[in-house]
């Protein structure tokens, strides 16, 4: 048997043991280690960068396959320009690249393409891709795909915060209405679910200021693999971990024959 049908066999297995009806609705990625990978193979980190691009596009497939609806992904934070302007300049070429020549199987694939963040600093032609990409899916209903650029969490919360200070004291709302509900629809994921799951790739063990107020009661699940050698197989098992846990959102488990004192009090 050769490695591509033992590798597909694998997948199949593993993907019978998932629960179709407990799938995660959103997942969120932060897809580390490129750089990494790249070095350790004594590679530039440009070909890590372009490894990512592929096992994204399984992972999407992987993800949409199995009924998930939402994708976000961190491409770019707002600490990314900190790079060498090298890397920097490359990942921006590479995000139109890859828009220019996967468009179109995006839009006949009927997801949905969003990109969350500042997009002010980059290029004039990157952002007449990204608003072109955005405008072509818009109606697409099967899938969305979150791509985070130029992004980061505080910068959101800040953002909201400063939005919702401006309505405040020009009367459009009073102070006393502000609320989660409210604040909710005033984030740049306005609209959409909050992510039930969070995969960081890589073994590091941080949020680095990716979706802080979406992720308050996601479950995180780290993967000591680096983002281009991610794959279907591992992230199906994110999705069985995530399966296994108690969701219990602040609260309990239910008790069925005791009560909350007797459970306390018992041997």
């Amino acid at each position: 048997m050769s490695l591509g049908k033992i590798i597909h066999k694998t997948n199949i297995d593993l993907s019978k043991r998932i629960d179709k009806q407990k799938v995660p609705e959103h997942v969120a990625i932060i897809m580390d280690g490129n750089g990494r990978w790249a070095t350790k193979k004594g590679l530039p980190r440009s070909f890590g960068h372009n490894k990512g691009v592929s096992v994204l596009k399984e992972i999407i497939k992987a993800s949409k396959k199995l009924g998930c609806k939402v994708l976000t992904v961190y491409a770019f934070s707002t600490e990314n320009w900190t790079r060498p302007t090298k890397e920097v300049d490359f990942l921006i070429n590479l995000f139109s690249e890859v828009l220019k020549t996967e468009i179109d199987e995006i839009h006949q694939e009927f997801i949905k393409l969003k990109f969350i963040g500042d997009l002010t600093p980059f290029p004039e032609t990157l952002k007449k891709i990204i608003y072109s990409s955005e405008s072509l899916t818009k109606n697409n209903n099967s899938f969305l795909l979150n791509v985070c650029v130029n992004y980061g969490g505080r910068q959101e919360i800040v953002k909201v915060a400063r939005e919702l200070a401006l309505k405040s004291y020009s009367g459009e709302i009073k102070p006393n209405e502000v609320n989660e509900e409210l604040f909710n629809s005033e984030l740049l994921t306005q609209g959409i679910k909050d992510p039930e799951l969070l995969i960081r790739t890589s073994g590091e063990k941080r949020i680095s200021n990716f979706l802080l107020w979406q992720l308050a009661y996601s479950e995180i699940y780290i993967s000591d693999v680096l983002w281009p050698d991610f794959n279907e197989f591992e992230f199906l098992k994110a999705i069985i971990d995530y399966q296994s846990r108690n969701r219990r959102f602040g609260g309990i488990e239910s008790l069925p024959k005791e009560s909350f004192e007797d459970s306390q009090y018992s041997s």
